[in-house]
């Protein structure tokens, strides 16, 4: 199975439940939502409709990032970079209570290029994970600028899904549940957002998810034409599928 969305709702809430099978939350990165919100959220996705959230900035970014500035929350000095303190407990607590508000599947921790690949961060992420309530949602891990290597070693360490790009690399987790993020293009280690893929490259995934695939799927655009792109790609998918039928 491929489920196909975007990174936040990229057109009206009920045009995106009628053109797509998944969504990742992203407010929920960036501020702290009302409860009824969410429920309202909720109540109007189809039965069978994936939900995933990310984590909130508190428990991943510290308080110099400049996504802080979206905030509804001022920070404190010792939030993100999955540090083992009251205050960033407290915001995973808060996450995992509107994933369940919310009825999502999967929590996305993004962590940033700051959270560095030493052992240092391992024993942070060792402590975090030992420590926290996973509250039965399946957890998704982005880490930026480390090597495969490394990122084996984490998320085979922590039982966490490993979030990768399919043009750029295998996921390297054990699970049965596969998440993919796409962003763009890649330019000298930098992220280009502004990118509209082409047939070739949405080609190549449709190629790659699949091999790759244990049960299941999530394919989430996010580049500047994410909308436009993930329809695309899953007319691409269903094309596909309704030839083997």
């Amino acid at each position: 199975m491929i489920n196909v969305g975007t990174c936040g709702f990229c057109e009206s809430h009920s045009n995106y439940y009628r053109d797509f099978d998944a969504i990742e939350v992203q407010q929920t990165f960036y501020r702290i939502l009302q409860e009824k919100t969410l429920e309202r959220w909720r109540r109007e996705a189809p039965e069978g409709f994936t939900f995933a959230i990310k984590a909130f900035q508190g428990v991943t970014h510290p308080s110099n990032n400049p996504t802080w500035r979206r905030s509804n929350v001022k920070p404190g000095k010792n939030v993100g970079l999955l540090r083992l303190n009251s205050e960033v407990l407290n915001f995973w607590r808060i996450t995992l209570q509107e994933a369940k508000t919310l009825g999502a599947r999967f929590i996305l921790i993004q962590l940033p290029k700051s959270f560095r690949e030493s052992e240092e961060s391992f024993t942070s992420a060792e402590r975090f994970f030992e420590t926290i309530e996973r509250g039965g949602f399946e957890i998704a891990v982005e880490l930026r600028g480390w090597s495969e290597d490394g990122v084996k070693r984490f998320v085979r360490a922590f039982d966490v899904i490993d979030v990768t790009d399919p043009l750029v690399r295998i996921p390297l987790h054990l699970g049965e549940v596969s998440y993919y993020r796409l962003h763009g293009r890649y330019e000298n280690g930098r992220i280009i957002y502004r990118h509209s893929y082409s047939d070739e490259e949405l080609g190549k995934v449709r190629e790659r998810v699949p091999g790759r695939n244990r049960s299941e799927s999530l394919v989430f655009f996010n580049n500047s034409d994410m909308c436009k792109d993930a329809k695309r790609f899953r007319a691409m998918v269903r094309e596909v599928l309704s030839k083997k039928e």
